[in-house]
């Protein structure tokens, strides 16, 4: 019983249905063939568009999409009547998560798929670089599965809805960035910065003419900042291409080149994001670890410990 009300709440969101329950009361749920059987059973089922949903938001912390306000000044078309583009962000990603479920594809998309979902709305916002207002009323959204042709897109790191809800009205935040990256694809998530650092000024005139990886440098001379930002510095500057709303930008506003470059684990060396991407999949196998935690996490309602590395190491190969 305790078998089949997990699998349900996990993939379902609900209890069990009474077929279910009849093949816990004849103790027979633990038989390999029988357990096989009831969770293709359970992933067929509609009810299935529960998960599909859930954890996919939990995973990428999409919920942080919903208090996100770009600058209206520099980003006006991200406003439409008393709304916002945010929901049509967010839905890109979670229909990517869609289709690699019911599609049964390599995990290896959320990295870097050559297809992804758009709205007539996101996609006029991909393509003219929010200068067009939107023409957009509260509707029934119809989204269009489309063929990426570079890989500057492509995976769910790279959406609009991450960047937007990563960023500041008016500016990236890369250690934001590099902090998400590390706890959502690597499942490595960095300590609280000390309570004492202050933050960066979101004006400074005296800082204008700095790219915001020089900004940033003064962060790294404490020593009890430094070993986080070595961590989490390679992964948010990786994405300092994307502006506060995703666009993609090779200069600042003032000029400066953005500089994107960086080494991914003391090991691979990028200078964009495709290069980037590419780092990320050389290692692949601690990608799917994370993933795979994150997911039997989700199922089992509680943190993963030291513990549950036997079944984790299992789920990990199988999924390889």
């Amino acid at each position: 019983y305790e078998l089949a009300s997990r699998l349900s709440f996990f993939l379902w969101g609900s209890g069990p249905d009474e077929a279910l329950l009849e093949i816990a009361r004849q103790g027979r749920l633990r038989e390999p063939a029988m357990l096989e059987e009831q969770i293709d059973r359970l992933l067929r089922d509609r009810k299935l568009k529960r998960f599909a949903d859930s954890f996919p938001s939990q995973w990428l912390q999409l919920e942080r999409i919903i208090p996100s306000v770009p600058d209206p000044d520099r980003y006006p078309a991200f406003y439409f009547a008393k709304y916002r583009l945010s929901m049509h962000m967010m839905l890109e990603p979670l229909l990517l998560f869609e289709t690699v479920l019911v599609e049964n594809r390599p995990i290896l998309d959320f990295i870097d798929a050559d297809y992804s979902y758009r709205s007539e709305a996101l996609s006029a916002w991909y393509q003219d670089q929010g200068k067009t207002k939107a023409r957009t009323a509260p509707t029934v959204i119809a989204f269009q599965r489309v063929a990426l042709t570079n890989r500057h897109e492509g995976g769910v790191f790279t959406t609009a809805a991450v960047m937007t809800m990563t960023s500041s009205p008016v500016r990236t935040q890369p250690i934001t960035r590099g902090a998400w990256m590390a706890s959502v694809v690597f499942n490595n998530p960095p300590e609280p910065p000390p309570a004492d650092v202050p933050p960066l000024p979101e004006d400074d005139k005296n800082t204008d003419h700095l790219t915001i990886r020089e900004r940033l440098a003064r962060h790294r001379t404490r020593v009890d900042c430094a070993g986080c930002h070595t961590k989490i510095d390679p992964l948010g500057f990786a994405l300092e291409n994307y502006d506060p709303t995703g666009f993609w930008r090779d200069k600042y506003d003032n000029g400066r080149r953005v500089d994107s470059s960086g080494v991914l684990f003391r090991r691979h060396k990028f200078t964009n994001i495709v290069e980037f991407k590419d780092a990320i999949l050389a290692e692949k196998d601690r990608f799917t670890r994370a993933f795979a935690k994150h997911l039997l996490s989700f199922a089992l309602g509680r943190e993963i410990t030291t513990a549950d590395s036997p079944a984790l190491d299992r789920i990990t190969g199988a999924t390889a």
